[in-house]
């Protein structure tokens, strides 16, 4: 039976990648279709299934790189979440409940994982009473140890970086696999101490050899025990008091070994000295691994150690006292044992560079394009997006309700139709009237406005069934709190984020209703106005009164009048500019709203990423250059923009003026105010109208986006949720097997506790060996005292 420890493999489930995969490129490849990639979809199963069948042998280790090198690729084609949930038991719990999560990098982590475990289960069926079976053995711990190396630097980190702090598997944690590379050193390091021992290496380097087993051991075990204790409650119970034995072990053997070193240099006190140290670490491993239930041939190992240990103590003491009579120095004064190591983390050419890993294999989903590429593209299409909304579309909204509400307050050009049109509907209005009438408008706000109301009730009930879930786990987690208080977070401090934004996201819906009520209550108050605009022509003139006078009025004086008809022509002449600038501002608007349309950036971004290392992960900002040059050829609409505000603005002051002096020259009449009253009512009830519609509309799409927000954070919640359920159960579980392992703990040796789901039966103590057996040819003694000059 081997003394080895081996780190068992993460069971992991069955995996739709066919269907999974297949709806991701639909709904997020528009351009292309599923069929065009089966082989690589079939590619991808297959390995899959090749790499995860749990098989300990050599021709396993192929498979288990190739697969890793091709989910390298993939992770440069796809995001880690395509949708796909990917389970993984954890590593000492295989019936446990898996972690779920829909990443890729946890696939890979994952597989690198199973890769290090099978290193160390080929370690651990090695033949070690070989010289070629210790040569295999230590080979494939130091593999195992450098791909435990490997994920801490280049795999869990982007594990890390895309999940959330309380969903990162424990069994994954920096201090969980720096912990298995010490001990895999550990165990190699040991492998080389044997082969020394087997090749009758000087006692002095073989006491080398040990204290470095001897440290490597002790590094796992503090390694573990510094980490945060539901990481360390991941290893089984017998691990700890192993790692403690073993480091025991060889700080004896290492003081030992180094003894007979002394013994043959005639350093008796030394020896002594050493002999004691030895002695004390031998008998402190033995009760340790005794009462830790350690496998039976490490206990076997150590308690032959102290049978030797004490043997040659009482002979150098004996021998010390009657013949030589040297003086033991204190063990503090004892030179320090240089440590020799010969095993270092070995890293994997294969994943280092997975190219070479994949050989001639095609590598999958290389036709398509790049996630990084396709962010980018989506980027600038964002980007493109704000930019027309902000620099063209706002201030082209602006420009016209800046002359809106100059007329509005000038009264125009209700005061001088009034005047130019005494009798009648003036054409403006009458087409202002068509436009509310054809759209049936106080049909459509009402409308409108309940649709607004019932999406604004949608997400008020998603926003509360969110906070549903957050206080049910609250309530779940103070009950647990009780019976198990400190073991972790309560929720109150682990849900402040989300709790945090659950309030954000409430004061922004009372923001919005608000928003919503204003609205509603213009449209409460020119509902009747508006209203009127629905009117035929017949009805609508009769509600306008008309007035006596024109600017060709008979009555007037005829300097006054010409003065007024002056200037009237040139304020109806301004209007008309401001009429064509609007125009022009519409054609500009529509021409952005048609190069948005045909520009596609694709071509240039493929033609980019070409150009990009094939095994590199694409990044989005790679292609910054690309973008901002595509973005310049939008600049001139800005440019026309501002050219347009500038001369907007000088024909408003000029009308501004020009209203000033027609109001002064214009003979005052009853009938002529109140027919530009309600004209002017008309023309508020029109652009209140457009206001109200222009509301609603940015109010329905602002739920609508707002809606989905709360459906990705609900399901956030919900998540987290599950998970501090699943950790409140595991950590329940942990604690009841704690408190059974206290009752079960007595003075005599217990059954062996192994890192296997399935433990061996126990042993019975063995007898010793004589020492002129050849079990003990890894330790040899010096010759005896008497063959020595005195």
């Amino acid at each position: 039976m081997t003394n080895l420890l081996s780190v068992p493999f993460k069971r992991t489930y069955v995996l739709p990648i066919r269907e999974g995969v297949r709806e991701y490129i639909s709904a997020h490849h528009k351009d292309t279709h599923p069929g065009a990639f089966k082989w690589d979809i079939d590619r991808w199963d297959i390995l899959r299934k090749e790499a995860t069948d749990n098989v300990v042998h050599m021709d396993r280790i192929k498979p288990m790189l190739s697969y890793h090198a091709q989910l390298v690729f993939i992770l440069t084609k796809l995001p880690f979440d395509i949708g796909l949930e990917i389970a993984y038991a954890p590593v000492f719990s295989p019936g446990a409940i898996p972690v779920t999560l829909k990443n890729l990098t946890f696939e890979r982590t994952g597989v690198l994982f199973n890769l290090a475990a099978l290193y160390s289960q080929l370690a651990s069926a090695e033949d070690r009473t070989t010289p070629q079976g210790l040569k295999q053995m230590i080979a494939h711990l130091q593999a195992a140890a450098g791909v435990f190396r490997y994920m801490i630097s280049f795999a869990t980190p982007s594990l890390r970086n895309s999940v959330a702090e309380e969903d990162m598997p424990l069994d994954l944690a920096d201090s969980f696999l720096a912990s298995l590379e010490s001990l895999m050193l550990a165990q190699a390091q040991e492998g080389v101490w044997q082969r020394a021992v087997q090749d009758n290496y000087k006692n002095g380097i073989v006491a080398k050899l040990a204290a470095k087993v001897s440290t490597l051991y002790g590094d796992a075990l503090r390694q573990i025990k510094d980490s945060p204790i539901p990481i360390k409650h991941v290893f089984p119970a017998g691990w700890l008091a192993h790692l403690e034995t073993k480091e025991q072990h060889f700080a004896g053997v290492s003081q030992f070994r180094k003894s007979v070193d002394d013994l043959e240099a005639n350093r008796y006190g030394h020896e002594i000295a050493r002999l004691t140290l030895a002695n004390s670490a031998v008998r402190r491993g033995h009760e340790i691994g005794r009462k830790g239930r350690v496998m039976p041939p490490v206990l076997k190992d150590i308690q032959a150690l102290v049978d030797i240990f004490q043997a040659n103590l009482t002979r150098a003491e004996r021998d010390n006292d009657l013949i030589y009579h040297h003086e033991v120095p204190a063990a503090s004064s004892l030179p320090q044992i240089k440590e020799i190591s010969m095993v270092q983390s070995l890293g994997l050419e294969a994943l280092t560079d997975p190219k070479m890993a994949i050989g001639n294999d095609a590598v999958i989903f290389g036709d398509l394009l790049g996630y990084g590429a396709k962010v980018a593209i989506d980027i600038y299409q964002e980007r493109r997006k704000n930019w027309i909304e902000e620099e063209v579309l706002a201030r082209a909204q602006h420009m016209g309700d800046a002359a809106s509400s100059l007329l509005q307050s000038l009264n125009l050009p209700a005061a001088l139709e009034a005047m130019e049109k005494p009798i009648g509907l003036p054409p403006s209005l009458l087409k202002k009237a068509e436009e509310v009438r054809s759209e049936d408008g106080p049909v459509r706000i009402p409308l409108s406005i309940e649709n607004v109301r019932k999406v604004a009730q949608m997400n008020k009930a998603l926003l509360d069934e969110t906070l549903d879930i957050l206080d049910l786990e609250a309530e779940e987690d103070e009950v647990f709190q009780e019976e198990a208080p400190g073991t972790r977070a309560p929720s109150a401090e682990s849900n402040k984020e989300l709790i945090s934004k659950a309030h954000r996201y409430r004061q922004i819906l009372e923001e919005a209703a608000q928003s919503d009520e204003v609205v509603k209550g213009k449209w409460d108050d020119w509902e009747q106005n508006i209203t009127e605009l629905t009117w035929n022509e017949e009805d609508l003139q009769a509600a306008i009164p008309s007035s006596t006078i024109s600017l060709v009025s008979k009555g007037a004086t005829a300097s006054k009048g010409n003065s007024t008809q002056l200037h009237a022509r040139q304020l109806r002449s301004l209007l008309e500019s401001l009429d064509d600038i609007q125009r022009t501002r519409v054609q500009l608007v529509e021409r952005a709203k048609r190069r948005v349309e045909a520009d596609d950036i694709t071509p240039r971004i493929l033609k980019a990423a070409t150009a990009i290392e094939r095994w590199v992960e694409v990044q989005p900002a790679m292609f910054e250059d690309v973008l901002d040059e595509e973005m310049a050829k939008f600049d001139k609409f800005r440019n026309d923009i501002e050219e347009a505000e500038e001369q907007q603005q000088l024909v408003l002051e000029s009308i501004k003026e020009r209203n000033g002096l027609f109001l002064q020259s214009r003979k005052e009449d009853p009938s002529v105010k109140e027919r530009e009253h309600a004209l002017q009512s008309l023309d508020l009830a029109y652009h209140m109208y457009r206001e109200i519609t222009r509301n609603l509309d940015e109010g329905l799409k602002f739920y609508n986006e707002f809606s989905d927000i709360l459906v990705k954070f609900k399901e956030t919640c919900r998540g987290w949720a599950n998970h501090r359920k699943d950790e409140m159960y595991v950590l329940l579980r942990a604690m009841h097997n704690i408190s059974l392992d206290a009752g079960n703990d007595s003075d005599e040796p217990a059954p062996p506790d192994a890192p296997q789901p399935s433990s061996p039966a126990p042993r019975g103590k063995p007898s010793l060996p004589p020492l002129s057996s050849g079990q003990w040819e890894a330790i040899v003694l010096p010759p005896p005292p008497s063959k020595r000059s005195s």
